[in-house]
């Protein structure tokens, strides 16, 4: 029997940028040494500004998730960078039946993964001072309203002042976290009555822009100035010079998320569990603890040119790609192309993706589709190992993931599937090692989404062409074809002809058509219309073709027909005229006259012909009839 295992989820964003795919491989490790099922769900990242006013319609795809089907999750709220996106995630979360845990910041009503920044922040700034000596040190903070960046000002005046230094240093500046206020920085620091003899950065993306703008002024790092970073990046290790700086160990951060959640599940609690991750400090060339070494340069050239190599080629295939799916006409052909095509993310082993239906089982790229039911269906399902081939295909908010047939844990990623204002669904990936994707998955599935617009518009022009063309051909009155609707038909048959058929053309007249508007007026004349027109289309059981010729007049055509057929009819219709005549209450009778005419016809035959001797006959039914009238 195969054993049920604990499944986690990891709600996230921009898991495969190069400091947080470090996150997910600790993740993916954590995972499978516990021995459990990990579903990480990532949302882009910055498609738009951070000051966006707009919803981001990834996030669509919360709504739709039951957090039932998880025994744990782990919220990381610091990649979201899209308003209003983390705390409608934060929202969903609270409202989650199974413990959560948050690893990036301190949230109330969760558990939390505790950093001690003050202690890595303690340990660089007195390494500055206890063995370098230096005593005018600056502080290059991240945007002050930032828990992060006010704990990390916070400890660095702390630690100055237990030192008899002023809090601040030489001077503080208030940066951005990111790479934009370098510039800023460096002329702020170097305008100083005193020059620092080091700079101390809240995070290494900071601190790589102020090294930057440090050497365009001709200051030399350490030389001239010494400079630290924080959070351990892979930018500040193969930065040159090496960024001094302190690393929140992802790995740790994993075991402890995942091993608490495993005991609470369990049924245990947390009491006694150690949940604080001490940053470690690393002294490297940018405080001039260590030379310069030009080797690792070398190093860093030759992969970032096999890293450039492989971008070129996965933009290369992206564009290829992209190519064949703006021309795909069907999902079955996105598929197709994605399984042929998707070899430049990464190594994977599954790929779903899974699209909303509405109450009436519509998928979301029909035109005519309303609204999320909660259910879903697959338009791509690639398993390369047939581990879901027993799996059931139409999935719904409370299991999201296909069942798998194999006994390992398996790590997933699943992204929402959307474009502009539409929300497609969600793609779930599966990779054969812990590495996340690169960022050209991310393009396949805005590509993706873009075709599901593209086949969702495609859609709507031609039920919108049908229906123009249905207006063009149908009497609106009735419903049947009208008089050019049934030419054309008939016409397109006849002139198919292969060989010689008998054919069958009638005209039905109205009888007592003028009485009834005079007495009733002409919304019961239409009434009564409708409802020999509805009898014709009830006697219809043999293909026959209908159509309102105009006013009171219909035409008939069938082929492969027969003098039986032909009386069948004539006798269903006066069989429903007379139960409606018995319901109706109103003080008139419907009636009709009619004319049939059967002959050879082959592909040269014109209905027209055909029809003249069926309104003579009709004509002479009318006529005999006693008291007739018009």
């Amino acid at each position: 029997m195969m054993k049920k295992r604990k499944r986690m989820a990891l709600f996230g964003s921009s898991l495969s940028s190069r400091y947080r795919r470090i996150l997910s491989r600790a993740f993916s490790i954590a995972a499978d040494e516990l021995d459990i099922d990990l579903v990480l769900f990532n949302a882009y990242g910055k498609l738009r500004s951070i000051n966006s006013v707009e919803p981001d319609n990834e996030s669509g795809l919360i709504d739709y998730v039951d957090l039932d089907q998880f025994d744990g999750v782990v919220f990381d709220g610091e990649g979201y960078l899209v308003n209003g996106l983390t705390d409608k995630v934060e929202r969903k979360l609270h409202a989650a039946k199974c413990p959560v845990v948050s690893i990036s910041s301190h949230i109330d009503g969760f558990y939390n993964i505790e950093f001690d920044d003050e202690g890595g922040l303690r340990q660089m700034v007195e390494h500055f001072i206890n063995h370098h000596h230096f005593t005018k040190i600056g502080y290059l903070s991240g945007y002050l309203p930032h828990p992060d960046a006010v704990k990390r000002l916070n400890e660095f005046r702390s630690v100055m002042k237990e030192h008899g230094l002023p809090e601040d240093g030489v001077g503080m500046f208030e940066g951005d976290f990111w790479y934009n206020k370098g510039t800023e920085a460096a002329r702020y620091f170097l305008s100083l009555p005193e020059r620092p003899e080091a700079i101390v950065c809240a995070n290494d993306y900071m601190a790589i822009s102020l090294c930057d703008a440090l050497r365009k002024f001709g200051v030399r790092v350490p030389q001239d100035i010494a400079v630290s970073g924080y959070d351990g990046t892979p930018e500040g290790k193969d930065f040159l010079p090496n960024l001094s700086s302190v690393t929140r160990e992802q790995l740790e951060i994993a075991r402890k998320a995942l091993n608490l959640l495993v005991t609470l599940a369990d049924g245990g609690d947390a009491e006694g569990m150690d949940l604080t991750v001490r940053p470690k400090p690393y002294f490297s060339q940018s405080c001039g603890c260590e030379p310069l070494e030009y080797q690792h340069v070398f190093d860093t050239f030759d992969r970032v040119q096999d890293e450039m190599r492989k971008l070129n080629e996965g933009i290369f295939e992206s564009e290829s790609a992209m190519v064949k799916l703006n021309k795909a006409e069907s999902v079955r052909t996105m598929e197709t192309i994605f399984a042929e095509d998707s070899v430049n993310f990464g190594d994977y082993s599954a790929f779903f993706m899974m699209v909303h239906t509405d109450a009436d089982g519509r998928p979301s790229y029909d035109s005519e589709f309303t609204m999320p039911s909660g259910k879903f269906i697959p338009v791509m399902w690639i398993d390369k190992k047939g581990e879901y081939t027993g799996s059931p295909r139409k999935l719904n908010s409370s299991k999201i993931i296909p069942d798998s047939n194999s006994d390992r844990p398996h790590v997933y990623y699943v992204m929402a599937v959307h474009y502009a204002e539409k929300i497609f669904g969600y793609a779930v990936l599966e990779l054969t090692g812990r590495d996340i994707f690169n960022e050209f998955y991310n393009v396949w599935l805005h590509t993706m989404g873009l075709s599901l617009d593209t086949l969702k518009k495609n859609d709507h022009i031609e039920k919108l062409i049908k229906r123009l063309e249905g207006l063009s051909v149908t009497d609106e009155l009735t419903g049947l074809l009208n008089r050019r609707g049934f030419e054309d038909t008939t016409g397109d048959i006849i002139a198919g002809f292969k060989e010689s058929k008998t054919v069958c053309t009638m005209v039905i007249d109205m009888d007592g058509l003028k009485l009834i508007n005079d007495r009733f007026g002409h919304y019961e004349g239409d009434r009564a219309i409708r409802a020999l027109a509805d009898c014709i289309k009830k006697s219809s059981n043999y293909g026959e073709i209908a159509g309102r010729a105009g006013g009171d007049e219909f035409f008939i055509f069938a082929s492969d027909y027969s003098e039986a057929r032909a009386k069948r009819f004539v006798d269903r219709m006066n069989k429903l005229v007379s139960e409606y005549n018995e319901a109706n209450k109103l003080d008139y009778k419907l009636d009709f006259s009619i004319g049939t005419y059967l002959t050879e016809a082959d592909s040269y035959g014109r209905i027209e012909e055909y029809l003249k001797i069926s309104d003579a006959r009709m004509y002479e039914q009318k006529v005999s009839k006693p008291g007739r009238r018009k």
